[in-house]
């Protein structure tokens, strides 16, 4: 089967279940796993995050989002050309990928669409187990999905008795945006309490001065797109009510893939070192 993948998570997924062969066009964020680098992109942002700062980023995405344009270029002549029969995308974030409306001048005649919109760790896992059916990976689907979900309730088992730490997840750092979604959820099975964000609900724009009068123990910098040097960097400038550490947002809290299982282990250890041990995930302590 020839597939398109406008989604890094779906990359990702395709390849853990052996089929990263089947894979003709991906999007120009899907870099993970490394083989991936160099197939066709079929997508693009519009605009370059590396060349903005965090603030004159999430300016060009309100002015994107104001004008009813869309923040990614299609290359509708390649997607013909690599004649998909299979194209995944979502419906969930007009941020973070092409969403299906703007597949309807691109997309092949024939070609099926799969839009994946998870909002809980259960529903990624169940999309593991969508895409496996679809491509004929069942038995496989079935244990990247029950892995999953026995390593993160693993972890949660090891902090289950502990006091909950107060916790405030940035997925964006100026202006400051709350966790959404699947993220207060692995928050709260690593034994924390995201003072903000609440689970299964979309991240929204907050301010530091709110984040301050709710006294969190730990703020978490872990905005999506990147790994934990950037976001350090990022939020150089920045004043933080209390510790604060940059995480690898991208990889492993705001795709949602298996790899999240891995961010609950990190959380879990930078709430209760001393319950649960250190996974080796990025993280840098910012002064």
């Amino acid at each position: 089967m020839r597939v398109c993948s406008l989604l890094p998570s779906a990359t990702e997924i395709v390849a853990q279940l052996g089929r990263i062969d089947w894979l003709v066009g991906v999007s120009e964020e899907c870099r993970w796993p490394p083989e991936v680098v160099g197939k066709p992109v079929v997508t693009a942002a519009r605009i370059d995050p590396s060349s903005l700062t965090s603030l004159e980023i999430d300016a060009a995405v309100r002015a994107s989002l104001v004008d009813g344009g869309s923040l990614y270029a299609v290359d509708a002549d390649l997607i013909s050309e690599l004649d998909p029969e299979l194209i995944i995308t979502q419906d969930l974030c007009s941020v973070c990928a092409v969403s299906s409306t703007e597949l309807v001048d691109a997309c092949p005649v024939g070609a099926e669409v799969v839009s994946l919109d998870p909002r809980t760790l259960g529903e990624v896992a169940a999309s593991v187990q969508l895409l496996a059916e679809r491509l004929g990976a069942v038995a496989e689907g079935e244990r990247i999905a029950a892995h999953m979900r026995s390593s993160i309730e693993e972890t949660a088992e090891l902090v289950r008795d502990r006091l909950l730490r107060r916790v405030f997840f940035a997925e964006w750092l100026d202006p400051p945006f709350c966790a959404g979604h699947w993220v207060p959820e692995m928050i709260a099975l690593a034994g924390g309490r995201d003072v903000i964000g609440v689970a299964a609900t979309p991240s929204r724009s907050v301010t530091w001065a709110e984040v301050a009068e709710l006294d969190p123990e730990l703020v978490i910098l872990g905005p999506c797109g990147f790994g934990a040097e950037e976001a350090a960097e990022r939020a150089a400038g920045l004043a933080f009510p209390c510790r604060t550490v940059a995480v690898d947002g991208d990889s492993y809290f705001s795709r949602p893939a298996p790899r999240l299982a891995d961010g609950v282990r990190q959380l879990a250890h930078l709430f209760h070192p001393g319950a649960s041990p250190d996974p080796g995930l990025p993280e840098i302590w910012l002064k």
